[in-house]
């Protein structure tokens, strides 16, 4: 099997090396804080103390971080990825980040004789414990049709999109799709409680429904049940939704819906919330109702 190196051990990023690891792929890990590499060192990974290291000890390099900023320096940085691969090798990016810096990351590989694929994921904490993300892919067909083993490890929906960059836009208009449904739940929630109208009520009527949807099954429940503890924080929600706003702006497309859900959660960020779930968009809701 292809040794693998994994760079990026947070929320989603660790139980998604874990189910490769006990799938029997051999582990490179890393992280920029050590707890969660010393975790998986003890279940029997090889911990890395850089990225050039992962990625001279692997044949595929996969990356799960928060933002552009830190996927460029990451793989182009001092002691990058970019130090330590040799041709022949696979590096796939499975963070949410700007196509154009999937692009550029895909041509610097490419020099190099590395294939790169942009993957990004949708699921949440839950879909990256139990194996089934949603992956959505850009990349040529031969990089994806030897990513898909490890796909299949730690997703189910998978899709190659098309070109290098093409996994980063389907990845920001999910989440677009995401936020102004979660909008819309939080608001109807709300609604219903500001009527004097049982808003539980409400939700298990909606969910017999048109308008049931796995965001008012789950993040409905959340919102009712004032449990904003993060499967997904607000503050990379808010960055993932400026991703989709720049991509807007570059291809003269207005995202007036998506610019307004963006404005809610920077209401979040500016009390310090931004660390909560992005169900709790319902507080920012709740607040503008006077509740």
């Amino acid at each position: 099997m292809e040794r693998i190196g994994f760079i990026g051990l947070g929320i989603m990023g660790k139980p998604m090396a874990r189910n490769l690891m006990k799938a029997g792929y051999p582990l490179v890990v890393h992280n920029r804080s050590r707890p969660s590499v010393e975790e998986l060192a003890a279940e029997g990974a090889s911990a890395a103390h850089s990225p050039r290291e992962v990625a001279e000890k692997s044949d595929v390099v996969i990356t799960m971080l928060p933002d552009s900023p830190d996927v460029e320096a990451v793989v182009l940085g001092s002691k990058g990825v970019v130090e330590g691969v040799r041709p022949g090798m696979l590096y796939i990016d499975m963070s949410t980040i700007a196509p154009a810096t999937s692009r550029k990351v895909y041509e610097a590989l490419k020099e190099k004789g590395v294939e790169a694929l942009d993957a990004p994921v949708s699921g949440g904490e839950v879909g990256a414990k139990e194996g089934t993300l949603s992956i959505m892919v850009g990349g040529s067909k031969e990089a994806f049709q030897r990513a898909l083993p490890l796909f299949q490890v730690m997703g189910k929906n998978i899709v190659l999109i098309g070109d290098p960059g093409a996994g980063q836009v389907t990845k920001a208009c999910n989440q677009v799709v995401v936020a102004l449904t979660i909008q819309a739940v939080s608001e109807a929630l709300t609604l219903a409680k500001k009527a004097g109208v049982d808003p539980a009520k409400v939700r298990e009527a909606l969910l017999g429904g048109f308008a049931q949807s796995r965001i008012l099954e789950l993040h409905g429940k959340r919102i009712l049940d004032r449990n904003f503890q993060p499967g997904f924080k607000v503050r990379l929600h808010r960055k993932d939704l400026a991703i989709a706003l720049r991509t807007g702006r570059e291809v003269g497309l207005a995202l007036t819906a998506t610019a307004q859900a963006a404005e809610l959660m920077n209401a979040l960020l500016a009390q310090d919330k931004g660390e909560l779930d992005h169900s709790a968009l319902a507080l920012v809701v709740e607040q503008l109702g006077g509740m």
